[in-house]
């Protein structure tokens, strides 16, 4: 942030619970799909008050299938929207609530399902952040050996198992090679450069000079992305919709091969910013097994995702002919490489990005200001967090009732009931408990001598207090302070 520069408008903190005060701002992004949690929580207060956004990713995650799935079902309006990243994400997204649309109209027989807003913007870079350096190329290529006048081809692996196999890579590279005749190096960035990669890399591309760096060393010496020609990403995995190494490539004028995948397949003019690459999947129905095992916990989701891209073919044959392409014309390279740049600062920027969050918002606010004022709701009517005090009602002997009585078990001194509110196995930290002053002004109101009834104690004071001195009555109870007497039940 310090590198971005301070803000250019005031900043200001809401705190976790004071979802009153969301409705200064209008809407409120999330960076998750998980939208069912604060739209329950925004109904306690009116749902009209504020706009919610989501974010989807990880899509093939089980936590947000589930969240997928609980669109349909909480109480989401059309003034809230799930922002996709790519137009592949929101298919899959769409797939998913189809699914679930289905199943709640052939089980309960639902004859109305409002269906999810959802919209396509893609992720943002800092396009600037990666800008050519001479100087970086020059001092990368001199510490990996890379002559100034090689072509040098850059993968940079997200740190994470499931981010796709790294096999065809290899093949492409080596197929290239033996193609262009001359020297090809590879640089394999971040944590594809284990050991195990390593060797069998080695065999796999004999006739290509492989470069490996590690993540710590990318971030100690600076960008690597201006010691290369040409970005290598033959994606396969379900663990990203977007591509956001795809879009730094372009911000940092590298023409690219990508496989034809996810966000790669609309960020990537084919012929123009670089080379999609074929992928060929089994027709739907044949990975069956595969999902009951992961939606039933025989499988987490790494195997899962390494399952799924065993069964993902990139043409390789393409992907070598597209990299050979690049390797012996500079000048193509440099063509893509400055179209895919100019593409980059025009859509993925994040002066790019940020008005058109900017304009959906405002559109949900429209739709949220023509719509009547709803009410608040109790936050009882949420059923996936239920009062406790409702749910195990059956737990308990008695709940305590307005025609029940209490009565002081003794007189309390004010600082005698000052000393005992300060002990913490009383008090705790938990402040939704009556204060002390409260505590003070029930005892004053109770009598040792006579019982008094808990409603028209309670009507005596402010009726914002009531809840909470009503709750407060069990409290002093389960301390001694006070007796209850439960009206014994008619009949």
């Amino acid at each position: 942030m310090a590198r971005l520069g301070p803000p250019g408008r005031p900043v200001r903190w809401i705190e976790a619970a004071d979802r009153g005060a969301l409705a200064q701002a209008g809407a409120v992004r999330l960076g998750s799909p998980a939208l069912q949690g604060e739209a329950w929580a925004r109904r306690a207060g009116g749902a009209t008050r504020y706009s919610l956004t989501g974010l989807a990713e990880g899509l093939a995650q089980r936590e947000v299938m589930a969240e997928l799935a609980a669109l349909l079902v909480a109480p989401l309006e059309p003034w809230d929207a799930l922002v996709c990243t790519s137009l592949a994400a929101q298919k899959a997204v769409e797939a998913q609530l189809a699914a679930v649309a289905h199943h709640l109209k052939t089980r309960f027989e639902a004859a109305r399902i409002p269906p999810a807003v959802l919209v396509t913007i893609p992720q943002g870079v800092h396009t600037a952040s990666f800008a050519f350096d001479p100087e970086a190329r020059r001092r990368w290529r001199e510490a990996l050996g890379v002559p100034a006048d090689a072509a040098a081809v850059l993968h940079i692996a997200d740190e994470r198992p499931t981010a796709g196999n790294p096999v065809p890579m290899a093949l492409a590279l080596q197929q290239a090679a033996r193609r262009v005749g001359q020297p090809l190096y590879a640089i394999f960035c971040g944590d594809i450069a284990d050991a195990g990669f390593r060797k069998a890399a080695a065999g796999l591309c004999p006739e290509v000079h492989l470069r490996f760096v590690a993540s710590a060393d990318v971030r100690a010496h600076g960008p690597i992305w201006s010691a290369a020609d040409v970005f290598l990403s033959l994606t396969d995995s379900l663990e990203e919709s977007f591509g956001r190494r795809v879009a730094e490539a372009m911000a940092a004028g590298l023409p690219s091969v990508v496989s034809d995948w996810d966000g790669h397949r609309t960020s990537i003019r084919h012929g123009t910013d670089g080379f999609r690459v074929r992928t060929t999947v089994p027709r739907p129905g044949l990975g069956a097994d595969l999902a009951f095992r992961y939606a039933h916990g025989l499988a987490d989701a790494q195997a899962y995702m390494a399952a799924q891209t065993q069964f993902t073919a990139v043409d390789l044959e393409q992907a070598g002919e597209a990299l050979a392409a690049l390797i012996r014309n500079p000048e193509l390279r440099g063509n893509m490489g400055a179209a895919a740049q100019a593409r980059a600062q025009a859509v993925f920027d994040w002066k790019a990005i940020v008005p058109q969050h900017q304009a959906l918002w405002a559109e949900l606010a429209r739709r949220r200001q023509a719509a009547p004022p709803q009410p608040p709701r109790s936050g009882g009517d949420n059923p996936w967090g239920l009062d406790p005090f409702h749910m195990f009602a059956a737990f308990a002997t008695h709940a305590l009732a307005p025609a029940d009585t209490v009565q002081l078990t003794r007189a309390y001194p004010p600082a005698d009931l000052a000393a005992l509110m300060a002990a913490p196995a009383v008090r705790g930290a938990d402040p939704r408990l009556p204060t002390l002053d409260q505590t003070k002004a029930l005892v004053a109101a109770l009598s040792q001598d006579r019982p008094a009834a808990v409603g028209p104690l309670l009507a005596a004071f402010p009726a914002d207090q009531r809840p909470v001195l009503e709750r407060g009555l069990v409290w002093l109870a389960k301390y001694g302070l006070l007796r209850i007497a439960a009206r014994p039940a008619k009949g």
